[in-house]
């Protein structure tokens, strides 16, 4: 798994590579403005008719709440973002790494879309259900990084793997590689806990999964 990132990591300079970061980046910093706007307006709303300080403050206390929920929800819009773009990451990765590989025949796109809609959703829920881990110092939040690392790196793998097999091949092929899968969503999950670093997150996160699925001895 350390090669595979390791490759992914000398390959970032690769041209091919800035359109998906690009791309990647203002999706995220869309839905995450979003995500905190929304929150803002929320509790805007919800404090109508309070006291003056209470209806004056809760745009901001709003914003605030807002940034957090974007930050722990980061890693399922990285998953979607992943989705979005890991073709032309990985058909990159293979053009420079595996030159020989016949051309992809993988899942349709309705099926990928639809597998990465689903996932994220479920990915979604379950960082909010892990938010009052948070609360419990050192523990609480070692539990939560660890459960989110495994789905991160369920969603990469397998949304990166349908890019040359079927969802079913897919998941099985993720099966097959259990402790791969989860130190490259640790490792990715703790890139996603850094701000601007964690723009990385889809483009180094579907170069290393191409990489683990055609090394699967490394």
């Amino acid at each position: 798994m350390l090669r595979a990132l390791l490759l992914a990591l000398r390959q970032l300079d690769d041209p091919a590579f800035a359109a998906p970061l690009f791309k990647g980046a203002l999706g995220a910093a869309l839905a995450l403005l979003a995500l905190a706007a929304a929150c803002s307006a929320g509790i805007a709303w919800l404090a109508e008719g309070q006291a003056g300080w209470i209806a004056a403050i809760a745009p901001w206390l709003g914003g605030a709440a807002g940034l957090l929920l974007a930050w722990w929800l980061f890693l399922p819009v990285m998953v979607a973002i992943a989705g979005a773009f890991a073709g032309e990451v990985s058909t990159a990765v293979e053009r420079r790494h595996y030159p020989g590989l016949p051309p992809p025949e993988g899942a349709s796109v309705a099926a990928q879309a639809w597998w990465s809609v689903r996932f994220g959703l479920r990915m979604a829920l379950v960082q909010l259900l892990l938010l009052p881990l948070l609360l419990v110092p050192v523990v609480g939040f070692t539990i939560a990084l660890a459960i989110s690392a495994r789905w991160l790196g369920i969603g990469v793998l397998e949304g990166t793997a349908q890019l040359r097999m079927t969802t079913q091949a897919a998941e099985a092929a993720r099966r097959a590689r259990p402790g791969q899968t989860w130190l490259l969503g640790l490792a990715l999950a703790l890139l996603g806990l850094v701000p601007v670093a964690n723009l990385l997150v889809p483009v180094l996160g579907t170069a290393a999964a191409t990489h683990l699925l055609h090394r699967s001895n490394e």
